[in-house]
């Protein structure tokens, strides 16, 4: 029989080498096809006396499977609306019916347990990662070998999704490893390496590169008959399971208390997953994958889970594969980049393209200032040298690809120019002058800032259709998002080489229109500002930073504000107001700003305090004295007030820049606003919730808090529009 997505090599002791390959696919994944084929294979192997065990392994270098192939369950894919309920259960149940069928061999589980019958002998051979789907197949065999390769990553990433492991994570892993041990992994997503996976009891064996095959055959071999051991008499879960055994009970007790404190009810996939183990602990086997299958159906069903594949995969793996990207220009190659500026942005940059395996060259005024892109990464490699998580060797290696220079001849043959001096237009023409002499006419010179719109740098150029502006986010090597920001001169094959940049270095892109403070900026500082209006109207600090926490921000804006600094707010208020003059209009954080920066001299975290203070070697904590400058009023809101008041601080200016095109699509906004200042995941960014909350609910949240606090939260004229017409951002198929 002939697959397409695996072969089948059956060997003179009747064991099938089954090979997963998918065609055209750099990596493994559970599709359409795969399942098919698999599906059948299955049905050959239970019915063919001669062939007696098979071993399953993988055609790929990358891996063994990554998981399924998340377009399959969003949108109209397995869960389709316009299906019955009994056929969305039968469609997400297939995949436990599937390998269920493989490890029982299609046998009685009451035979297996009393010996009567038994599974013939399926074995794993890793070579590689295996991720959800992946592991889930691995767990329905037998055995499992893996390759001593600590890079090789084992786990089930579901929940980062808003799903749970659906092929039978949360009943085989607990059965393996303990209840502990498969919550925490199932729920952080974090994969384990395979020494821990060993240690745990998640796999068998581990063994040379190379040798996983021969030596899961040489298991099946010797192992003709076989069965799960939770389909042998006496099966008791590892540290204990069940209703009432004590050890589980207050497993949890404390494990739900810990997960709601860490997710703020935000995340449901993470209570069903904790809900799939607990009843899955106190049924059988077979009833306990019908649980788990309940709740995949109940996530994958639900606007957070589908706004979750479709922006933190589908959408993300688009961006980054050059999706904006003009088609028919040619390559640029990439070997060696220029870097202008050794500070905290140009050191950041200067380690990711060196990351991402370029040679650079980065200047600056003077070898002392020059020396901090040596010191940055120097630094970095020092702790992966220090943690075992890099050789010496290798560290050496990656800094011999940064050279450090003061003479701007000594960038005459880089391939891309990076310019991230001090944020002053002056600074920049000046450095853009010099630069453009000495390099060749084909490179393309890209300017990082944060706010200074890119069709005015340009004019400093000689070849502003050369000319486009990168984005970078502060600490360069951790931040994910790069906004991308073509001027108005800037041509196809500026947009194409940033573009080409970017993927060498594994960002996630977004194209913006050119505009002060382009798409993030436009919408950080209004919801920063809401924060400190609220400092104003003294509304408790600790409610404030709590109320977002709550949302699911990563911290609050007061905080925030700490760490980008009320310094920078104030030049920045100081700059636009001398720029726009008279068509300046306040923003209500002006006397704030005024009293903290210069009358108070608190700056912000790096100069020792701003809102909190931060005691060397101690916790931050708010500062005491805010009360006294800003008094607390007597009648404090909600919490849920503060919590709306902030989220729409930042929907609010977010639809106002995909309805003034300064973000182009939906996509665009919700990844840049996820990757960019840290939105909340689980809406699957502003546009995404938007069309959650609904269009016409929105709009009548936004003029309610309009009324109530100032005209900066009425929605755009396009968004009344829709919500007339009932249209959705993303369309019907939302």
């Amino acid at each position: 029989m002939s697959y397409k997505t695996l072969t089948v090599d059956v060997d003179s002791d009747g064991i099938a080498l089954v090979t997963i390959d998918l065609p055209n696919q750099s990596m493994n994944v559970w599709n359409g096809d795969l399942i098919n084929d698999f599906g059948a294979w299955i049905e050959e192997f239970i019915g063919n006396d001669d062939i007696k065990g098979a071993v399953l392994a993988s055609g790929k270098k990358t891996g063994f499977i990554a998981g399924a192939d998340l377009r399959m369950l969003g949108g109209s894919g397995l869960a389709a609306a316009s299906a019955s309920k009994e056929e969305q259960f039968d469609a997400v149940f297939a995949m436990n019916k599937m390998l269920r069928k493989l490890e029982t061999g299609g046998r009685s589980v009451k035979d297996l347990k009393k010996n009567l019958a038994h599974a013939k002998p399926v074995a794993a051979a890793l070579e590689g990662l295996a991720l959800g789907g992946g592991l889930e197949l691995a767990l329905a065999c037998h055995y499992r070998v893996v390759a001593d390769n600590k890079k090789i990553q084992l786990g089930v990433p579901e929940s980062q999704v808003g799903l749970l492991p659906g092929g039978g994570g949360t009943q085989r892993i607990p059965r393996l490893i303990g209840l502990q041990n498969a919550a925490m992994m199932a729920t952080s997503g974090k994969p384990a390496d395979p020494q821990t996976a060993k240690a745990q009891g998640l796999i068998n064996e581990i063994v040379p590169a190379g040798e996983t095959i021969a030596k899961a055959k040489e298991w099946v071999k010797a192992n003709g008959k076989t069965a799960q051991p939770w389909d042998r008499q006496g099966f008791k879960f590892p540290g204990g399971g069940g209703a009432m055994d004590p050890r589980s009970v207050q497993f949890f007790m404390a494990g739900n208390a810990m997960a709601q404190k860490q997710t703020k009810h935000n995340y449901p996939a993470i209570q069903y997953i904790l809900s799939s183990m607990y009843e899955g602990s106190i049924v059988d086997f077979d009833t306990a994958l019908r649980i788990e299958s309940k709740y995949f159906l109940k996530l994958l069903t639900s606007a957070q889970t589908q706004n979750m594949i479709r922006t933190l995969f589908i959408n993300k793996q688009a961006a980054e594969k050059g999706d904006a990207r003009p088609k028919d220009v040619p390559a640029q190659e990439i070997k060696t980049v220029g870097v202008l500026g050794a500070g905290l942005m140009g050191s950041g940059i200067t380690h990711v393209s060196v990351k991402g395996g370029m040679d650079v060259v980065v200047l600056d005024r003077n070898k002392e200032e020059v020396q901090k892109a040596i010191d940055y990464s120097k630094k970095i490699l020092d702790k992966k040298v220090a943690k075992g998580r890099m050789t010496q060797d290798a560290a050496d290696a990656f800094m011999a690809k940064i050279k450090t220079t003061t003479d701007y001849n000594d960038l005459k043959d880089v391939d891309l120019i990076i310019e991230a001096v001090f944020e002053d237009p002056d600074v920049k023409a000046d450095v853009i002058k010099k630069t453009e002499a000495v390099i060749r006419d084909d490179v393309i010179f890209a300017s990082n800032t944060s706010t200074l719109p890119i069709t005015g740098l340009a004019k400093h150029s000689k070849r502003p259709d050369q000319f486009i502006g990168m984005h970078f986010f502060s600490p360069v090597d951790k931040m994910p998002l790069l906004e991308i920001i073509p001027g108005e001169k800037s041509g196809d094959q500026a947009l194409a080489t940033a573009l080409d940049y970017n993927q060498k270095i594994r960002k996630t892109p977004i194209v913006v229109s050119d505009v002060r403070g382009f798409y993030t900026n436009r919408v950080v500082p209004p919801y920063l500002g809401e924060a400190m209006i609220m400092v104003q109207e003294g509304v408790k600090p600790a409610l404030i930073d709590n109320a977002a926490k709550n949302l699911g921000l990563p911290l609050g804006p007061l905080a925030l504000t700490d760490e980008t600094s009320l310094s920078l707010g104030h030049m920045l208020m100081e700059s636009t107001k001398k720029e726009l003059g008279d068509d300046y209009k306040p923003s209500g954080n002006e006397d704030l700003l005024e009293k903290m920066v210069v009358g108070l001299g608190r700056h912000g975290r790096k100069s020792g305090g701003g809102f909190y203070d931060y005691p060397e070697g101690g916790k931050k904590h708010l500062w005491p004295g805010l009360a006294e400058h800003f008094p607390l009023a007597d009648e404090q809101p909600t919490t849920e007030d503060v919590m709306e008041r902030l989220l729409y601080a930042q929907l609010v200016p977010a639809a106002h820049c995909l309805a003034d095109d300064i973000v182009h699509d939906p996509q665009s906004a919700d990844l840049g606003a996820i990757f960019g200042w840290g939105f909340p995941p689980w809406t699957g960014g502003p546009m995404s919730h938007i069309d959650t909350i609904g269009m016409e609910k929105f709009v009548t949240t936004a003029d309610s808090l309009a009324q109530r606090y100032g005209e900066r939260f009425h929605p755009p004229a396009k968004f009344r529009d829709m919500a007339k017409s009932n249209e959705k951002l993303y369309g019907k198929a939302a």
